[in-house]
């Protein structure tokens, strides 16, 4: 039987080459956690969002669901986005994760839809190819629960490198056909290049995605 499907949107990161949240920088008018939160509860039977145990009190990420990185997970891997991904996973164990990085703000319907559609349950995961390296995107990929219980059971004192996970696993790979759907925004530079994209100004974010 095929396992129901969760949207977790992982909004943990340090935000460190931004210099500021990359959560609550606006496209569109809203804040960017609140734009990929939507986008992604629209394609699944529950969404949250996964954060760090300081950012429990953060306004912008107590107006959702969240499920908080399990500090024995955190203390067995040493950080990294899998961090999230596995207490997700100890929280619903007997679901597939459908999990996004916050900062894709030219992610769209169309690529999200897409990858549900063509989900093949029996693999490891499925997920897009990606544009920049011809490798695996495992920030926006659907996780089976077998996976993720088998990552769970090895990863005492080892470093899970998800990249590196899909690359030796039968994985459905799908090309992406936005151009920069699935382009991470984590550095000033970069978000100013995605604003001129969309014909938008810093001062004046109103961009039509």
């Amino acid at each position: 039987m095929t396992a129901l499907l969760y949207g977790l949107v992982l909004a943990g990161g340090a935000s460190q080459r931004m210099g500021r949240d990359k959560a609550a920088l606006p496209y569109g008018g809203r804040p960017q956690l609140a734009r990929a939160f939507d986008l992604v509860a629209r394609h699944v039977g529950s969404c949250f969002l996964s954060i760090r145990a300081d950012q429990q009190s953060d306004p912008l990420r107590a107006s959702y669901p969240c499920i908080m990185d399990r500090q024995e997970i955190k203390d067995r891997l040493g950080g990294g986005p899998m961090v999230g991904v596995l207490s997700a996973h100890v929280a619903c164990p007997d679901v597939a994760w459908l999990v996004i990085a916050c900062d894709l703000p030219m992610l769209d319907d169309t690529t999200l839809a897409a990858l549900v559609n063509e989900r093949n349950a029996d693999l490891a995961a499925t997920a897009y190819v990606s544009e920049s390296d011809g490798a695996p995107e495992p920030l926006c990929t659907i996780w089976e629960p077998a996976t993720l219980a088998a990552l769970h059971g090895q990863a005492a004192g080892q470093t899970v490198r998800p990249r590196r996970i899909l690359a030796r696993s039968a994985v459905r790979l799908l090309e992406v056909e936005k151009t920069g759907a699935l382009e991470n925004v984590n550095a000033p530079d970069e978000r100013e290049r995605v604003l001129k994209y969309f014909e938008c100004s810093e001062q004046d974010v109103k961009c039509q995605t």
